[in-house]
């Protein structure tokens, strides 16, 4: 289970193979069946999670309808940060949409990580901005895009969530209906055959 995050690890030049070992041997690996909840809105976020293979879905409950916030595939942290650093309640849900194999961390267990190997720190680190940028590129298309610019943008950004996740959720995550989804997708599908 822990053979994905050696390769993702060792991606990078930045750590010696012996340093990998202990890397790998030291991060707690889970598997999660889809359904899984990882967190509930309300609860603080205890742990970090990194998707060696799944996916989680990222949602709220607004007057009791799922509102789709983000998808974590692989090699993708799925953590709520302002909850996991602040210790403070989270709004969101955290749930698995596939069956999934996470690794799993405390703030403890990251920080003595970090400890013991100090490039680890840095890269978490480096990667980190990527996450804040993936953030800030989605509220502007919500803020921005029509929602056919918003479908477009996914189709061209994360095109495997077509197949992986429920067209329903696909929908609540670039703000329409079920059913403007699926018009969207027909007027698409239209244009690219003319």
């Amino acid at each position: 289970m822990k053979e994905p995050l050696r390769k993702f690890i060792e991606k990078f030049d930045t750590f010696k193979q012996e340093e990998i070992n202990a890397i790998v041997e030291n991060t707690q690996v889970e598997f999660f069946k889809k359904g899984s909840i990882l967190l509930r809105e309300g609860e603080v976020c205890e742990k970090c999670y990194f998707v060696l293979s799944g996916c989680v879905r990222q949602y709220q409950l607004v007057d009791g309808v799922e509102k789709t916030t983000a998808f974590f595939t692989e090699e993708q942290a799925a953590v709520l940060y302002s909850s996991y650093m602040n210790r403070k309640p989270s709004e969101h849900y955290l749930a698995c949409i596939e069956d999934c194999i996470l690794t799993t961390g405390t703030r403890e267990q990251e920080q003595q990580l970090h400890k013991q190997y100090p490039k680890l720190e840095y890269l978490v680190h480096t990667l980190m901005p990527h996450d804040y940028l993936k953030i800030q590129e989605r509220l502007s298309s919500l803020i921005n895009h029509t929602p056919e610019e918003r479908y477009l943008i996914l189709m061209e950004d994360q095109p495997e969530l077509m197949n992986r996740v429920p067209l329903h959720q696909l929908a609540s995550y670039i703000g329409v209906t079920p059913e403007s989804f699926s018009r969207i997708r027909k007027r698409i599908l239209i244009k690219q055959k003319a």
